[in-house]
């Protein structure tokens, strides 16, 4: 083992259980504000800022997936630096940053500042978010995969409210002070949040980490990585399951509503989504001390492709629609702790954060785009065709991994 990590393992006689546990706990905190604020309210806001600045909801919606892109496009560059420095400088500076990008969306009168507001905040999101988080995670929990599973699971679990969180108080707030006070109350609670939490407890790597030859060592692991075909085929099954989920969250509601569901129904099963991806965390890595984790996320993508498929002729019945979304529900969250699993099986602990940047401009950017493409085949064929292509991602992610477990 190398003195990078050595020094990166926690010492359980200097209180590295401990303060763990303070890190998580923290990030648990960050994660489920910086989602709530940085991408969650933005449904919220949709609305009332189209009103204001004279503009359509699609022209609106588009700085949130501008900021996503710019988010999938800083990956690999945040990456390299949560390798070799750690969490604190650069999440301390991302929630600095993420504050005052919410702050200036608060005063923006035209479309294009709206659009630079939301490219500094897909910025601050590429420093700030669940990728950054798992690996100061990561990091911390070298050569103990016992603690990161839990720590990753406890934080996803926190976090996975984020929206159930934000998205009510968010509407209160804009119904109470208008949408241009209410984002700078967000922007206080989420700089009020994570900034200390960040810069106080989080640590930064040793400065070994950042020695000629961890520097070459890491680069050795990345280079050895993107050469051979299980790099690749991680990279095709998170990006077609991160599209087909990205995809049937937003189209849902409205999918629902023309099978012929009151639109109340339609938004509290949607609804369920957000609860069932904690259900799938828990029973993913409960299995995984079993089984492989390659292919147990094989079969709840596979899954999730089936319930795509059948919806369109099941789902006119209540019974049918139900079943359908607590099928497609189970593997809403189980990317996010499965893929962390999966590189530090292979590829070690050193280029984790670079590994996982690398997938990211990928995987997060098809999160971005796969919605618009869903919207446009809907309105050029049907969505019975759009439920196609959402089974068809399923199938081909639970394919490339079981291709995956095989290598």
């Amino acid at each position: 083992m190398s003195h990078a990590a050595e020094t990166a393992t926690p010492d359980l006689r200097d209180g590295g259980l401990s303060h763990g546990r303070w890190i998580v706990a923290a990030l648990a905190v960050t994660q489920t504000t910086g989602y709530g604020v940085l991408y969650y309210a933005f449904s919220v806001f949709l609305v009332p800022m189209a009103r204001e600045l004279r503009a359509s909801h699609a022209q609106i919606a588009a700085a949130l997936t501008l900021s996503v892109l710019i988010a999938a496009l800083c990956a690999p560059a945040a990456g390299r630096w949560l390798d070799a420095r750690g969490g604190r400088g650069l999440m301390t500076a991302g929630s600095i940053l993420g504050t005052a990008a919410v702050l200036a969306w608060s005063q923006v009168s035209t479309l294009p500042q709206l659009y630079a507001v939301f490219a500094v905040a897909g910025i601050a999101s590429s420093m700030v978010l669940y990728e950054a988080a798992f690996a100061v995670i990561t990091a911390w929990h070298e050569g103990n995969e016992r603690g990161r599973v839990r720590a990753i699971l406890a934080l996803t679990i926190v976090a996975g409210f984020a929206s159930a969180i934000f998205i009510p108080l968010t509407g209160l707030l804009v119904a109470s002070y208008g949408w241009r006070h209410a984002l700078v109350v967000l922007a206080l609670i989420y700089g009020v949040a994570a900034i200390p939490l960040h810069a106080l407890v989080l640590r930064s790597r040793p400065a070994s980490a950042r020695s000629r030859e961890a520097v070459e060592e890491r680069a050795e692991i990345v280079r050895s990585a993107v050469r051979r075909r299980p790099f690749w085929l991680l990279v095709v099954a998170f990006t077609a399951n991160g599209g087909a989920v990205a995809a049937m969250s937003v189209l849902m509601v409205t999918y629902l509503i023309h099978l012929g569901h009151s639109p109340v129904l339609a938004a509290t099963l949607t609804g369920l989504l957000g609860v069932l991806s904690v259900t799938g965390r828990l029973i993913t890595t409960g299995l995984q001390a079993r089984l492989p984790a390659a292919l147990i996320a094989a079969v709840i993508f596979a899954l999730q492709g089936v319930a795509a498929m059948l919806l369109p002729f099941l789902g006119r019945s209540l019974p049918g629609a139900i079943g359908c979304v607590l099928l497609f529900g189970l593997g809403f969250g189980i990317a996010s702790i499965t893929l962390p699993h999966l590189l530090v099986q292979r590829y070690g602990t050193a280029a984790y954060a670079t590994l996982s940047g690398r997938i990211a401009i990928f995987s997060v950017a098809d999160k971005a785009l796969a919605p618009l493409g869903a919207f446009a085949l809907a309105q050029a064929v049907g969505y019975t065709w759009v439920m196609a292509a959402i089974a068809l991602a399923g199938v081909s992610a639970a394919l490339a991994l079981v291709a995956y477990h095989r290598v």
